[in-house]
């Protein structure tokens, strides 16, 4: 879910049509790549990358976090695959600082940025020739957009700064260099290296325990599952860790800990809730990071590591449907994506539909239908400011030519496509409909995926004969 003020996640019945034709990793040579779509509908207006010609696999980030000048800086080693005959490949761009671009045994390589453009950012083009892994040395820029640097005085504890990211839908672009393009998926691995009273989380498995290097700490970190870029995420800060249940935990400053572990409490009851639900969990931990209290907006589900506000610690668990919500999304949205941000209902829409099957689950039906009631309420809200019900912007794919992904992220995509689906499970049925949702997870596993493919699997899969 999109940082976005939260709310009860679920909406009513409306007939709404689709508008669209811990493991060890492994060796890099054996590392899972996602394919990539070639249908019209994955093109992804909003990056510049080509995958069809040159495409990254694999990022390794070796990274300093220096909060005095609010910029990280390293290195990004790319892996990459091309098309035979071509020399080139095209990242996305936003406000990066590059100091060198060379080859893995250190010849340079030219590389160019393109005309900027305010929504999108620049053309990064890299003339690789052969290269099959890139080494960039660059830093972010003090007001990279994914990046939020906190002060002291913004945190709970009061002694320490904080730095947070936040890469949906296309901000990452502006700290990692990459195919920022949700249809790109890619592994990646991370060394960070923070001050030393301050420790580093992110979206993907700890590779090593922490070491200590003079005055900072080195943390590491490696995704040995494809997943779409904007779903790489860190937060540094003076943090501590509970152990929720056997592979559930919450991450939170030290003065916060007890709350946040009382609040989620239920946690590892919804991980098995959701398991029932819509097959087994991917992702190994599902642990979770409260940020500081002066962050209000709501959570993002970031891969093994939600990102969630503290305003949802009401003392009584009742809004923890949020926890719900970004642990459904461990299948709707992290496992299958959407490939580009006009099918961004693909992500939010099943994922609002599944959170309310598992408070129905673990809380009960009333309270499932109390939050369908209040997202119904939402639906309409959003229908009347998106233009009313024949406003372009009320369809669930959506055209977002010439405007950001952001002006998609509106309850048009979670709630009008959690009733859809709803729509569907009444026509079909729960138990035909559980077992295609189950089916659909694990045909397109760790993929993208498009509105037309949703089609076409509802109708191979589900309403066939």
């Amino acid at each position: 879910m999109r940082f976005r003020p939260l709310i009860a996640a679920a909406s009513a019945l409306l007939l709404a049509a689709c508008q669209s034709g811990e493991a060890p990793a492994p060796k890099a040579a054996a590392r899972t790549v996602a394919p990539i779509l070639t249908g019209a509908d994955a093109v992804d207006i909003h990056s510049y990358a080509k995958p069809l010609e040159a495409r990254v696999t694999h990022v390794a980030l070796d990274l300093n976090v220096d909060f005095a000048a609010r910029r990280v800086a390293g290195t990004a080693t790319l892996d990459l695959q091309a098309k035979p005959g071509v020399n080139s490949i095209t990242l996305d761009d936003k406000g990066l600082q590059i100091a060198a671009i060379t080859s893995a045994d250190g010849k340079p390589l030219p590389f160019k940025v393109g005309a900027v453009d305010p929504i999108l950012g620049a053309p990064l083009t890299i003339e690789m020739g052969a290269a099959k892994k890139i080494v960039i040395k660059y830093s972010s820029a003090p007001d990279a957009g994914a990046l939020q640097w906190l002060t002291p005085e913004q945190t709970a504890g009061k002694k320490h700064p904080y730095l947070l990211s936040q890469g949906q839908a296309i901000e990452n672009r502006s700290w990692i260099p990459t195919q920022d393009s949700p249809g790109v998926r890619q592994t990646w691995e991370a060394k960070i290296r923070v001050p030393g009273a301050l420790t580093a989380v992110m979206s993907a498995p700890k590779a090593s325990e922490a070491v200590t290097d003079g005055d900072t700490r080195v943390f590491s970190y490696k995704m040995d599952k494809p997943v779409a870029p904007y779903l790489i995420a860190i937060a540094v800060g003076d943090l501590a860790y509970r152990e929720l249940g056997p592979r559930t935990g919450v991450w939170t400053e030290p003065a916060m800990l007890d709350k946040a572990a009382a609040e989620l409490a239920d946690t590892e009851k919804m991980v098995a809730a959701a398991e029932k639900l819509f097959g087994p969990y991917q992702w190994g931990r599902y642990d979770m990071l409260v940020l500081p209290p002066s962050f209000p907006f709501g959570g993002m589900e970031n891969p093994t590591l939600t990102f969630l506000t503290p305003t949802f610690i009401a003392g009584d668990k009742s809004l923890t449907s949020l926890i719900a919500h970004e642990l459904a999304h461990s299948w709707s949205g992290n496992l299958a994506t959407n490939a580009t941000w006009a099918d961004f209902w693909l992500n939010e829409g099943m994922t609002t539909y599944a959170t309310t099957r598992i408070v129905e689950a673990v809380y009960g039906p009333r309270v499932a239908a109390q939050q369908v009631a209040l997202g119904h309420d939402a639906m309409n809200a959003a229908i009347t400011e998106n233009g009313g019900p024949a406003g372009p912007d009320t369809r669930l794919h959506l055209d977002l030519k010439g405007r950001s992904p952001d002006d998609g992220l509106t309850d048009i995509a979670y709630e009008k496509g959690a009733a859809f689906l709803r729509t569907i499970e009444v026509a079909v049925g729960r138990e035909r409909f559980d077992a295609w949702l189950k089916g659909w997870f694990s045909r397109h596993m760790f993929q993208p995926v498009t509105t037309s493919i949703f089609l076409a699997d509802i109708r191979q899969h589900l309403v066939k004969g």
